[in-house]
């Protein structure tokens, strides 16, 4: 059971990159998924979220209009595009999923099931 990321890599700012999450060993219909980040020095947090469950979902600020999460039940995987991407969002990149629950996207601490690997994003010219 394991959640595979990849799609990382060098991007110019103002490019564009797609990350993909694709799970194994369990089927992701009706969990909740997100993608977190971590950048050097500093705390992970949160990106996008969404659940199909209750139909909750949140995105950060600093990542709104520039970033979408989306789902392909079909392939079991789970995506991220990313535009318009700043240096500020170089960092490694994890996703994430949760069984389906009445706390929809508001997934206390240590309440996601599983997580990527995590992918890294370097934004730089």
């Amino acid at each position: 059971v394991q959640l595979q990321a990849s799609g990382g890599g060098l991007v110019q700012p103002g490019g564009s990159l797609r990350l993909s999450c694709a799970a194994s060993g369990f089927t992701l219909d009706y969990y909740t998924i997100a993608w977190f980040r971590q950048a050097p020095g500093k705390e992970r947090e949160g990106v996008p979220c969404v659940s199909e469950y209750d139909g909750s979902a949140w995105t950060v600020d600093a990542v709104k209009g520039r970033f979408t999460i989306s789902r392909d039940n079909a392939k079991n995987t789970v995506y991220l595009q990313m535009d318009s991407l700043k240096p500020e969002d170089t960092a490694v990149y994890y996703c994430a999923a949760a069984r389906p629950t009445a706390y929809g996207c508001y997934v206390p601490a240590g309440g996601w099931d599983y997580w990527g690997q995590g992918t890294l994003v370097t934004v730089s010219s």
